[in-house]
């Protein structure tokens, strides 16, 4: 198949295009305002004023106060701090942490490694949408459970978790929560203390930011040890030179996410429920992954007797962008940990669709008449011979 010059972008949930009045927000702060933010002289101290005004934009839409907001590398780094730095300073009390069996890898590999060093992780199950239950959350948490990890929404199949319900079961024995809530700014309201967690991890290029920033909430009185160490940035707890022009992009654009939420979110979910509601109709044995509580921008489409990976390439070279999972885990052809923890099986090839900011009705609409004509073609080829003659559900 010969490249298209169209070109339409449907993986918002991989990574964002920088917002234009962020990048304004950004740039003197490459040139002009250079200075070092740990500096005392003049360029220094325009640099840790930009820094303080981009942590109080931070704090403003989580409802935090902006001392319990910590700035970092990315989202991966908050949740490895969350996870390791509560490990850390919570030792003496237990080495007992439950979380759930969809979480980013993030949040996972961080716990196999933890469990390497003895510690004890229940890992919950979810039901066919992908949502963890609260009564067994609540059941897992022990005397000895120092923490409950659990994401506010999932990255591949966009199911919004009961981070809210399991949080207050949590603060009644005691125990610290954390939320990885990466795919969640500008789509659900984050303030933590309706959420009642005490832990928050943000990464920017999900939200119209840059990458290579991220944040993490720490509400006050949580006992976290430090993982990064060097410098008396962050007061003293993550040592590294600010990354000045990448903390004023993420305070400018998550100031802009939380600005926009409620009409992008109705905006959003007329494009996703249009373009799922025209594949499922139109292509044979497909099936939407997950559940009605979803992120506004998720749409992960199963399709059967496909390869999931056969039909991104598929769709690239029509110039439709998407992904098979994660972008974090792609590169397999088995289902990833989250599609398995859902009960969706190898003979289903799934794909992810997620829209933003310059999803366009018209967009939408080409990428569901490519997504038809590839599905059918690859159900012809040879590769694909499993596929019945005739029709039937799935």
């Amino acid at each position: 198949m010969e490249r298209t010059e169209k070109r339409v972008y449907l993986d918002y949930a991989a990574t964002t295009p920088l917002d234009e009045a962020v990048f304004e927000a950004m740039m003197p702060y490459f040139r002009e305002d250079f200075g070092n933010a740990s500096s005392q002289h003049a360029f220094g101290r325009r640099a840790i004023a930009a820094v303080d005004e981009a942590r109080e934009k931070t704090a403003t839409v989580l409802g935090a106060k902006s001392n319990e907001i910590y700035f970092t590398s990315c989202g991966t780094e908050s949740d490895n701090w969350a996870i390791r730095g509560v490990a850390k300073a919570m030792r003496g009390k237990g080495k007992h942490i439950v979380t759930t069996a969809v979480e980013h890898h993030a949040v996972l590999h961080t716990l196999r490694a933890l469990e390497e060093e003895g510690y004890e992780v229940t890992y919950l199950p979810v039901d066919a949408c992908g949502k963890v239950s609260v009564e067994d959350a609540v059941a897992a948490m022990r005397e000895d459970t120092i923490l409950v990890s659990v994401m506010l929404a999932n990255n591949e199949i966009g199911t919004i978790e009961p981070v809210k319900e399991i949080a207050h079961a949590a603060k009644e024995k005691g125990i610290l929560v954390h939320t990885d809530a990466v795919q969640a700014v500008g789509l659900l309201p984050l303030a933590v203390d309706d959420l009642s967690v005490d832990l928050m991890s943000l990464s920017a290029h999900k939200f119209y930011g840059p990458k290579g920033v991220g944040a993490l909430y720490v509400r006050k009185g949580a006992r976290l040890g430090k993982i990064l160490t060097g410098g008396a940035q962050e007061r003293t707890m993550r040592g590294g030179t600010y990354n000045t022009a990448g903390i004023v992009g993420l305070g400018k654009a998550i100031e802009l996410a939380e600005a926009r939420r409620t009409e992008e979110v109705k905006r959003l979910t007329e494009l996703r429920d249009h373009f799922v509601s025209r594949v499922l109709s139109e292509v044979e044995f497909s099936k939407l992954n997950g559940g009605p509580d979803r992120l506004a921008n998720n749409a992960n489409i199963a399709f059967r007797y496909i390869e999931g990976d056969a039909l991104v390439s598929a769709l690239d070279r029509a110039g439709i962008a998407a992904s098979a999972g994660s972008a974090c885990a792609s590169g397999t052809l088995e289902p990833s940990h989250v599609l398995q923890a859902i009960g969706v099986s190898s003979e289903y090839g799934s794909v992810r669709f997620s829209f933003g900011k310059y999803t366009t009705k018209e967009a939408v609409n080409f990428a569901a008449e490519i997504l038809i004509k590839e599905t059918e073609r690859l159900c012809k080829t040879d590769l694909f011979a499993r596929r019945p003659s005739e029709k039937g559900t799935v």
